[in-house]
C-alpha cells in the first residue's frame, strides 16, 4: 500500500513495504528521492534492521547458534502495518513473525515515524523489546537522493561537506562487503568530499566513525542547491552510490558490516543497540533541503 503526505511546501509518498519514504517532491515539483531503476539499482530509502552491512558468510551468532541473513536484513522486505497516519506523518510497524524468528529468533516492535517538516522530513525509529531477553540489534538508513538534481549538472560538479572541520579516513571493506581490519584511507581533509564516480568505483562506500560533525550536506557547488542530512543519533555516516547512477545514498547507521576476523556474535558487532527486557530506544535522523 501506498499513500501521500503533504503540507504547504512538500509532497511525499510512504509505502508499506519495507515501511520506506519513497517520494519526495518541493513545490516546484522537483524530486529528491531516487525513484529506482533496475539498471542501477531498484531501491529507494530501505530500513537496515536487524543488521547493517553484510555479515561474514553470510550467518550470523545469536546465543551460540548460526543463523542465515541476507544483506541490511529483512525490515526492507518486509510488509509493514500502518498504525497511524496524519496530513504530514505516518506510523509504520513491524513485529516478529515465523518468517523473522527463523532468521532472528526474538520477539521485537519496530516502529518508524516519518513526518514532514517545513523544508524536509525526518524519520524516527523507535525499537521495542517485548521479550524475556536482551534484544541486540543493529538499525539504519540507506536514503537515495537523487544527484543530480537537476537537468544540465553532473553528479561531478556536488560534494559532500560536513559542518565542523574533519580529520577522517574511510573504513575499507573486502569485494564481499566486509571490513578490513584495519583497513583505512584518508578521505575526509577540511570537511569536505567533491564527488566522482571512480572513488566508488575503487571504493564501493565511503564509510565514517567518530566524526565530530553531525551533520553533512550533498550540495551543488556553484548553486548551493541539495540536502543536508543531520545524523545526530547515530555513531556512522555512510556514502555509496553505482558509477554512472545518478544518485548518492546517505546513510546513518547504528552499527556496521562484520570484520574480516570479527567473532560473527551480533551482540559484539560494532555500534550494535541491546535493549533489556520491556526496553525502548529511539532514534531518528532528519534531511533538510537546501534551496539558497
Amino acid at each position: 500500500m501506498r499513500f501521500t503526505l503533504s503540507n504547504a511546501s512538500l509532497q511525499a509518498a510512504v509505502q508499506t513495504l519495507g515501511g520506506e519514504l519513497v517520494s519526495l517532491r518541493d513545490r516546484a515539483g522537483t524530486e529528491y528521492i531516487w525513484q529506482g531503476d533496475p539498471a542501477f539499482w531498484s531501491g529507494q530509502n530501505p530500513i537496515l534492521f536487524p543488521i547493517v552491512g553484510s555479515l561474514k558468510d553470510g550467518r550470523v551468532d545469536i546465543n551460540g547458534q548460526a543463523f542465515q541473513m541476507s544483506r541490511h536484513g529483512f525490515a526492507r522486505r518486509s510488509e509493514f502495518t500502518l498504525t497511524e497516519q496524519g496530513p504530514d506523518y505516518a506510523v509504520l510497524e513491524l513485529r516478529e513473525s515465523p518468517e523473522t524468528l527463523a532468521r532472528y529468533p526474538f520477539p521485537f516492535v519496530l516502529r518508524v515515524r516519518h513526518q514532514l517538516l517545513e523544508n524536509g522530513f525526518s524519520t524516527a525509529f523507535t525499537v521495542e523489546n517485548p521479550g524475556p531477553a536482551p534484544l541486540p540489534f543493529c538499525i539504519g538508513a540507506h536514503t537515495a537522493i537523487r544527484c543530480p538534481l537537476l537537468p544540465g549538472q553532473r553528479f561531478e560538479d556536488y560534494a559532500l561537506v560536513f559542518h565542523r572541520p574533519e580529520d577522517a579516513d574511510t573504513l575499507l571493506l573486502t569485494p564481499e562487503g566486509l571490513l578490513r581490519d584495519g583497513g583505512r584511507e584518508p578521505m575526509l581533509r577540511g570537511g569536505k568530499v567533491p564527488l566522482d564516480y571512480e572513488t566508488f568505483r575503487r571504493l564501493d562506500t565511503l564509510i565514517f566513525q567518530g566524526l565530530h560533525s553531525t551533520r553533512v550536506s550533498l550540495r551543488h557547488e556553484e548553486t548551493g542547491r541539495g540536502v543536508s542530512l543531520d545524523f545526530r543519533d547515530f555513531p556512522m555516516v555512510a556514502f555509496w552510490t553505482k558509477p554512472g547512477a545518478p544518485f548518492l545514498c546517505m546513510e546513518p547507521w547504528h552499527g556496521c558490516a562484520a570484520y574480516e576476523n570479527e567473532s560473527g556474535r551480533l551482540q559484539d558487532k560494532p555500534h550494535a543497540a541491546a535493549l533489556a527486557p520491556g526496553g525502548t530506544k529511539e532514534l531518528a535522523y532528519t534531511f533538510t533541503l537546501l534551496n539558497p
